[in-house]
């Protein structure tokens, strides 16, 4: 947590908790630091998030990935020790539907309207300030979706990303997953890589052996009958913001994996601690043993 906290440029007057002096710096979002003791860093974030955000009777979407899976096996364990009750799950992915399966979580499918009154889920990087996050940049089953995680995310009234203190960054790099259309898909692609020329790469994702831009003999075919479409960039990504209404012009572009929707928590777990930013921010910067 040393080199994240480093990177804020304002901070707190220090709070004493047991004669240890602490602070929490302040940035535009509202962070609340605060550290840890036992246990792994991302299941104290996983913990964290089901503790503080989930309440009986909601609604909640179930995310895919290390942290999202934990955060599902301590909503079913709350569930069955009583501390939570009348919860229904709507899973963003096989695997995180399998997992709450296991962990006794009642669920349904997520259609177009859901109401979803919370979601948690792992990204991939998060943008620092904007909290706009990058899901999907993780080798895709046939059976899973980009389109599905994001929609649910996008339906939360409230979602939390849970990552480790390297996923979030000021300077971005790495890949934007985009689905397209399966016919044509090369012209999409061509006018993909007309857009980041000389910034990015423009590979199509293959679901076995090796990757090449042609997507080797066996590229991926989502659940929606789409490919993938991996944007490595070369250069520094200046903003995801950015890159997304870009891609949203491209025709045949059906959807990308940068989420920006709000109101967005970002649940930052290091072994010495965790921080929790708010986008839009509120006013009170809290400490939390």
């Amino acid at each position: 947590m040393a080199s994240l906290i480093s990177t804020l440029v304002h901070s707190i007057s220090p709070t004493t908790f047991n004669g240890n002096s602490t602070s929490c710096p302040r940035r535009r979002s509202t962070e609340i630091c605060f550290p840890i003791t036992r246990a792994s860093a991302l299941l104290h974030a996983a913990k964290h998030t089901v503790n503080t955000y989930i309440k009986s009777g909601m609604v909640i979407g179930l995310g895919s990935g290390h942290a999202s899976g934990m955060a599902i096996l301590y909503l079913g364990q709350q569930l069955h020790a009583g501390a939570l009750k009348d919860i229904v799950g709507i899973p963003m992915s096989v695997a995180s539907a399998s997992e709450a399966a296991k962990a006794g979580i009642p669920l349904e499918q997520y259609q177009d309207g859901s109401q979803i009154d919370f979601a948690f889920d792992d990204a991939d990087i998060i943008e620092e300030e904007t909290l706009i996050a990058v899901i999907g940049r993780q080798n895709l089953q046939g059976e899973e979706s980009i389109i599905q995680e994001k929609s649910i995310l996008n339906a939360a009234n409230k979602h939390v990303f849970m990552i480790t203190e390297k996923q979030y960054k000021g300077t971005l790099d790495g890949s934007i997953p985009v689905v397209v259309q399966s016919l044509n898909w090369m012209e999409t692609a061509e006018e993909i890589d007309d857009l980041f020329l000389g910034d990015a790469e423009v590979w199509r994702r293959s679901s076995i052996g090796q990757a090449g831009p042609l997507g080797g003999d066996f590229p991926l075919v989502t659940r929606e009958g789409h490919n993938v479409i991996d944007v490595i960039f070369t250069s520094p990504i200046q903003s995801l913001a950015e890159v997304a209404e870009s891609l949203d012009k491209v025709n045949g572009v059906v959807d990308h994996g940068i989420v920006s929707k709000f109101p967005c928590i970002a649940v930052i777990a290091s072994d010495s601690g965790l921080c929790i930013i708010n986008n839009p921010p509120t006013d009170a910067v809290q400490v939390i043993m």
